[in-house]
């Protein structure tokens, strides 16, 4: 059984979803959305992560950013501390990116 860290120890992924990824009545469906993804992704990496899906209203904020305590942490440092999980920061962002796509198509088809 993997170790779990404490919250405060472990990587926020936070990820905001375009409105427009939902389809041309995204904006009605993007909070909900982002609800269901959080709960579907949460356990993916929960022994290092905590997962924040948020819809991305604000076009200047990046699509996906990396924070601990609070604080950014640069695409560099994040990808230490995933490679300290044996996590490869591209592949993970490639799956990331998958994940989300499916999960679209699975929140339809409730």
């Amino acid at each position: 059984m993997e170790n779990r860290l404490p919250l405060y120890k472990k990587l926020l992924v936070m990820y905001r979803i375009e409105p427009g990824c939902l389809g041309p009545q995204g904006t009605d469906y993007v909070e909900e959305f982002c609800v269901f993804a959080k709960q579907k992704l949460k356990d993916q990496h929960g022994h290092c992560l905590r997962w924040a899906i948020k819809p991305r209203y604000d076009k200047s904020l990046p699509e996906l950013e990396f924070q601990m305590k609070n604080a950014i942490v640069s695409r560099d440092n994040a990808a230490k501390y995933l490679a300290s999980f044996d996590i490869e920061l591209d592949v993970f962002e490639e799956e990331l990116e998958e994940a989300l796509a499916d999960l679209v198509d699975g929140f339809f088809e409730r």
